[in-house]
């Protein structure tokens, strides 16, 4: 074939190539398009290229590919960057046979099973240089597809899998040690290629991740995966990096079983977005997948700082937001034990909160109140967070300091706690009067405890008692200092009517105990086969 370089050729201002047109115009497209209107012989062609993938390299490549009437070895290592050239020079898909380079670069992507993974992280790593992230191309998706392949592949030959055997259990309790060891270093080998891919930008990662998910790879392993990743990557990071990453973890987290992620990882996460300023969408995925495990989480996890603006000092809105996940995404089925595990953390919440001058009743008031009053058995934590708040805000009217205490059942306070309440100043003086209804229907309870005081008054249950009865007055002494008067005159009454039942019990508790005694002193033995019992009335 005669040659003459007719046509000079610059690629992106690297390097200038002198070629042959009409042997680059019978492979490339582009360029026989370009030429096709030209009548007669021409000379001192230039065609300038400002964007040739792969620069200089990646023209050398696909000339080289010409002048050679299509015969190339075709490897890993220049594989993408053959394909990316010959898309942008149009060379495939033109009936010539043999010679169109992509149907070689697909024919030699049919044996990446063979290649060896260091073969395929240089191909990923050329797909990741060289091809824009919207342009979602062939080569990569097979590049993609035979790197997770080969992953998977490496669980299938773990020895993971043999520790399905049937062991003696006295074998199984002397080697804990030695299985506890080996199942450590399986953990280890399982994650043996998270380190090969921490050169993946975020947009890759988002594509393995996502095809792992489609592959059934284990959940756990994948995420990770995904934390190791961010945990390496963010600090070396740009701000818009870091944002960028952040936002496509939480998206893959959330394609994950809910418990998954720990609530520890999620947390730190959240604690990262707030400085970042992530997408609002984002943002809710993350409450989403907090919320949903929320029974998992402490106090301190919760101690948010407020948003930029806001007075007072931690986010109760987070909060309130995060039990509503909690009872939305396990409305299906939740168990008491969790419910009760979300209550006294949020009862422990109440009590940091409360004491902040800046928190609005109405923030309060929603934060006692998100839960139903079955998640409770006690109701002591609300009061005490009330009481504190109460004191804090001391200006606060009649009105408000009901709608506050509207929260609190006083069937589920304990004795102390109602006791606590009546002689409480801080709290709208009817609620003595009920806490004191309250308190006398424990004192009625008492009644059938009298009966069994048989010992004397220094037992235990007699000191319950006579310091109830001295509360019980306490209440009463109180309900007049607040001029309660007709309410408390009745509950006066009734209260010394009890006092007399009471007294009358003692006493047939006190002929009951020296009857008790006579009946020990007159018991007779046994004498032969006759039995002298005992006369039951003096």
């Amino acid at each position: 074939m005669e040659v003459c370089c007719d046509l000079e050729v610059d690629v992106n201002g690297e390097e200038t190539f002198m070629v042959d047109k009409k042997i680059l115009a019978s492979f490339s497209g582009r360029f026989n398009k370009l030429f096709s209107g030209l009548n007669g012989s021409t000379s001192n062609l230039k065609v300038i290229f400002h964007d040739f993938p792969g620069g200089a390299e990646g023209f050398e490549l696909v000339a080289r590919y010409c002048y050679s009437l299509g015969k190339i070895k075709i490897t890993a290592s220049n594989i993408v960057l053959l394909s990316c050239a010959a898309r942008f020079m149009e060379m495939g898909g033109d009936g010539h046979g043999n010679l169109n380079l992509m149907d070689q670069i697909e024919k030699s992507l049919e044996e990446i099973s063979y290649w060896t993974w260091p073969e395929l992280l240089v191909a990923l790593k050329q797909c990741q240089v060289l091809l824009p992230t919207t342009d979602y191309l062939f080569v990569p998706e097979k590049v993609l597809s035979g790197l997770v392949e080969r992953i998977a592949l490496s669980f299938v030959a773990s020895p993971y899998t043999s520790f399905s055997g049937n062991f003696n259990s006295t074998f199984q309790f002397s080697c804990d040690t030695e299985r506890c060891d080996s199942l450590m270093n399986i953990c280890r080998q399982r994650r043996w290629w998270f380190e090969d891919l921490m050169f993946l930008n975020v947009d890759f990662v988002d594509k393995v991740s996502k095809m792992m998910i489609t592959q059934n790879f284990e959940h756990d392993l994948i995420c990770k995966f995904l934390l190791h990743y961010r945990k390496s990557r963010f600090c070396s990071a740009s701000q818009v990096e870091k944002c960028k990453m952040t936002e496509v973890v939480i998206n893959l987290l959330s394609l994950l079983d809910r418990s998954t992620p720990s609530c520890k990882s999620l947390f730190n996460i959240f604690h990262v977005a707030l400085s970042l300023k992530i997408s609002r969408i984002y943002r809710k995925k993350l409450e989403s997948l907090i919320g949903s495990q929320l029974d998992q989480a402490t106090v301190d996890y919760l101690l948010v700082p407020s948003p930029c603006g806001k007075d007072y000092i931690y986010d109760v809105s987070l909060v309130l937001r995060l039990v509503k996940v909690f009872l939305f995404e396990n409305r299906s089925w939740l168990s008491m034990s969790r419910l009760n595990k979300v209550a006294g953390l949020v009862d422990s919440y109440l009590a940091e909160v409360s004491p902040d001058s800046h928190l609005k009743p109405s923030k309060f008031v929603a934060l006692l109140k998100v839960l139903p009053d079955f998640t409770r058995q006690s109701h002591d934590g609300l009061y005490h967070a009330m009481d504190m708040y109460l004191q804090v805000h001391a200006g606060l009217c009649e009105e408000e300091k009901l709608r506050v205490c509207s929260a609190l059942k006083y069937e589920k306070l304990s004795a102390d706690a109602l006791k606590h309440l009546a002689q409480n100043s801080r709290f709208p003086s009817r609620l003595a009067v009920i806490s004191f209804i309250n308190q006398q229907s424990k004192l009625k309870c008492l009644h059938p405890r009298t009966h069994r005081i048989v010992s004397s008054s220094n037992s235990p249950d007699a000191k319950v008692y006579i310091a109830e009865k001295a509360d019980a007055a306490k209440i009463i002494q109180y309900a007049k200092r607040n001029n309660i008067t007709t309410t408390t005159e009745k509950f006066e009454a009734q209260f010394r009517g009890m006092q007399w039942k009471v007294m009358e019990l003692e006493k047939i508790c006190s002929i009951m105990q020296t009857e008790m005694g006579n009946m020990s002193q007159r018991r007779l033995p046994w004498v032969g086969n006759t039995r002298y019992l005992p006369g039951l009335c003096s």
